[in-house]
């Protein structure tokens, strides 16, 4: 276990629009990160417009969690001239940091918006300590590490950079095959450029070899069977190992997916919040908060580089999904009667699970249900229709109904 008297780093959550925002702080985020309209690397997320900031970070604040934007991409000189006025309106919603790559836009951050701290983010490959200490000494007050770091470097890294310069790392999500997201291959491929949010992820194409006088025979590209998915990479998950990122000194432990659902924000977000409580507190997380990252869609699990090489993945670039949120609990009495939102399909009699805020799992049998005129209705059928369920107990608002099904493709 590391040494107690180490603080318990910050729990960093994506927020790709207002209610993954929400899902991410009520399901126990320190601080969201997010990107406004311009300049962030997620061009496919929801995004924030103006007047959608201020209720982000207003809500944000109410639950004593901080908010980061993103200004992350790599502008070009018929951009640039707009980032100033960008930096005034972040400043003025009350943003609390700035997470910046480009040397250019850190400047015009550090004029336009002084009361932001800047982040330099995982963009501009950080992996060792005479870089990061540069950050620091121009102005920086936390820098993102490169994922392909490992945790002994980090435990460098830390150890020789000022005390007063936080250290954030990516612990869970998606992984980029080339250098922390440095890859010219989508732009190539499909004219989508990776480095301004609009990665295509043809490293995760199933490639063949097709002769130029044999259209549409295809060859397989393998060393043995399988082998075609030869950039696909694996997700990080380092749930089982908060420990060591404590022990290394890390200020803040990074969840990615912007662009990935609400349900997905609170139930990673939960999950690890958990941990870091278990870590704290001197024991061992529950398995049931284990279990819960894999109730989530993702790709076969990895440590990242923290222990070494990951490796690739050569079987298939497909997501595993086998659970489906069907319902969201929007209000719920001290004796369960609980009013509900459709999601997906469901009906009496089904096996379902709950997660909430602060809410163990459990399992549970759909009992018989009605609508807003008291109706039974044995399978609500229109999405976003309010509805009514007696739950065996209480239970916070936002709290997930999901059950087990099978989508991952074929």
């Amino acid at each position: 276990m590391p040494d107690k008297r180490k603080p318990i780093p910050e729990l960093l959550a994506p927020a790709g629009d207002m209610e993954r925002l929400r899902m991410a702080v009520l399901y126990g985020a320190d601080a969201v990160y997010l990107a406004g309209t311009a300049f962030g690397m997620r061009a496919f997320a929801g995004n924030f417009a103006p007047e959608e900031l201020r209720e982000a970070v207003s809500f944000a604040h109410s639950h004593g969690a901080h908010v980061h934007c993103t200004i992350n991409t790599m502008p070009r000189n018929d951009e640039i001239s707009g980032l100033p006025a960008y930096l005034e309106l972040l400043e003025g919603a009350g943003v609390d940091a700035l997470i910046v790559a480009d040397l250019g836009a850190f400047t015009l951050a550090g004029k336009y918006a002084p009361r932001c701290r800047r982040h330099i983010s995982t963009q501009a490959s950080i992996s060792n300590y005479e870089t990061a200490r540069a950050w620091y000494d121009l102005g920086a007050s936390r820098v993102i590490l490169a994922r392909e770091v490992g945790l002994e470097e980090i435990r460098t890294i830390r150890e020789k950079t000022p005390s007063e310069l936080e250290i954030e790392a990516f612990v869970h999500g998606s992984m980029c095959v080339s250098y922390s997201g440095r890859c010219l291959l989508s732009n190539y491929m499909t004219g989508r450029d990776a480095n301004r949010g609009a990665c295509a992820q043809p490293c995760r194409y199933h490639y063949a070899l097709m002769e130029e006088k044999r259209p549409g025979e295809y060859f397989p590209i393998e060393e043995d069977a399988g082998g075609a998915y030869i950039l696909n990479s694996r997700d990080m998950c380092m749930i089982d190992h908060l420990d060591d990122l404590v022990d290394v000194g890390l200020s803040s432990l990074k969840i990615e997916g912007r662009a990935k659902s609400a349900y997905y924000a609170a139930v990673v977000t939960g999950a690890y919040r958990h941990g870091l409580d278990a870590v704290a507190s001197g024991e061992e997380l529950e398995v049931l908060w284990r279990d819960e990252v894999e109730h989530v869609s993702h790709r076969p699990y990895s440590t990242g580089f923290y222990y070494g090489a990951p490796g690739q993945y050569y079987d298939n670039s497909r997501y595993i999904r086998e659970w489906q949120v069907v319902a969201l609990v929007k209000d719920c009495d001290e004796k369960g009667n609980a009013t509900l939102s459709l999601r997906n399909k469901f009906r009496t009699g089904d096996t379902v699970e709950l997660v909430g805020p602060n809410l163990k799992p459990f399992a549970m049998q759909v009992p018989t249900m009605t609508d807003d005129a008291g109706d039974v209705v044995e399978e609500p059928r229109n999405p976003q229709m309010m509805f009514h369920m007696k739950l065996p107990q209480a239970v916070p608002a936002d709290t997930l109904v999901r059950r087990a099904v099978e989508l991952s493709a074929k």
